[in-house]
C-alpha cells in the first residue's frame, strides 16, 4: 500500500497537516466465543477531520459499539490500522492506549459515570488529577469547562443534587477539560427525557460551532440528525456514509 512506502514521520505530518484526526484502514475485530469466531467488524476504512460532527449509527449487533471502543482506544483491532491525531495507535500496548485516551479523547457516556460523593467540580477535575496537573491549574481549567456548559452555579453540588441534564453537562465538561482531539459521545441522551435530551444536543451543537470535533454513537435517528455527517454500520461494515444538508 502507498502508506507503507512513506516514512512514519512523513505520513504522520501529512495526516496532521490535512486536518485528519481519525484515520482507519481496513479495521477488523473478531472475538472467540467458545469454538465460534464472531466477526464484529469486517474492514472499516474511514477518515474524520478536525471540526467535524459525525454520528455513527447502526442496530444492535451492527458493530457500532465495537467501532466506538476502537476509536476510543478502549480496545485494539484484530487487524487493520488506526491513526489518532497522527499517531498509529493500533499497535500500542494497554498503558500507551490509556495515556492516549486521557490526552486525546473526551468521553461522554449514557450513564454519566460520575463519582456520587464528589462535587461537580471534582468530577470534572478527575482527568487532570490522573495526568498530574497541579491543583491550582486543575481547578481553574475545571471551572472553565463547567462555564462552557453553563453549570458554574452548581459546581459544588454532588450528582444526587443535580438533574439528569445537569449530570450530563458535568460529564460533557469533564470530557472537555483536557482539550481533547475528539469528544466521543455514546448514546448521550439515552437516559434523558426528550426535552432534556434536546437541551444536551444544543450543548453539542454549540461546542461543534466553537471548533470541537464530535463523534456521536447512537441508534436514534432524530439524535443523529443533529450531526453533519452520518455513518451507518451494518454487519460490521460501513453501509453508508453521507453528509447532512443543514
Amino acid at each position: 500500500m502507498a502508506v507503507e512506502t512513506q516514512a512514519p514521520d512523513s505520513f504522520r505530518e501529512d495526516l496532521v497537516s490535512s486536518g485528519t484526526v481519525i484515520k482507519t484502514e481496513d479495521l477488523a475485530r473478531h472475538y472467540e466465543m467458545g469454538s465460534e469466531q464472531v466477526q464484529a467488524l469486517r474492514g472499516i476504512s474511514l477518515e474524520i477531520h478536525k471540526g467535524e460532527y459525525v454520528a455513527i449509527m447502526g442496530p444492535s449487533g451492527s458493530g457500532k459499539s465495537t467501532l466506538m471502543n476502537l476509536i476510543g482506544c478502549l480496545d485494539s483491532p484484530s487487524s487493520g490500522r488506526y491513526w489518532l491525531a497522527g499517531r498509529l495507535v493500533s499497535e500500542l500496548d494497554d498503558d500507551e492506549l490509556a495515556h492516549i485516551r486521557n490526552k486525546e479523547i473526551g468521553f461522554v457516556f449514557q450513564t454519566f459515570n460520575l463519582l456520587p460523593r464528589a462535587t461537580a467540580l471534582h468530577n470534572v477535575e478527575l482527568p487532570l488529577i490522573y495526568n498530574g496537573t497541579p491543583a491550582e491549574e486543575r481547578i481553574e481549567r475545571a471551572k472553565k469547562a463547567l462555564e462552557l456548559v453553563d453549570l458554574i452555579p452548581r459546581m459544588m453540588h454532588k450528582p444526587n443534587e443535580l438533574s439528569g441534564g445537569q449530570r450530563q453537562r458535568v460529564a460533557i465538561a469533564r470530557a472537555l477539560v483536557n482539550n481533547p482531539s475528539i469528544i466521543l459521545a455514546d448514546e448521550p441522551t439515552g437516559n434523558l427525557d426528550s426535552k432534556t435530551g434536546d437541551e444536551i444536543m444544543t450543548v453539542f451543537e454549540r461546542l461543534h460551532s466553537e471548533g470541537n470535533t464530535i463523534i456521536l454513537v447512537t441508534h436514534e435517528h432524530d439524535i443523529a440528525q443533529h450531526a453533519h455527517r452520518i455513518i451507518h454500520i451494518k454487519d460490521g461494515k460501513i453501509f453508508s456514509d453521507e453528509a447532512i444538508k443543514k
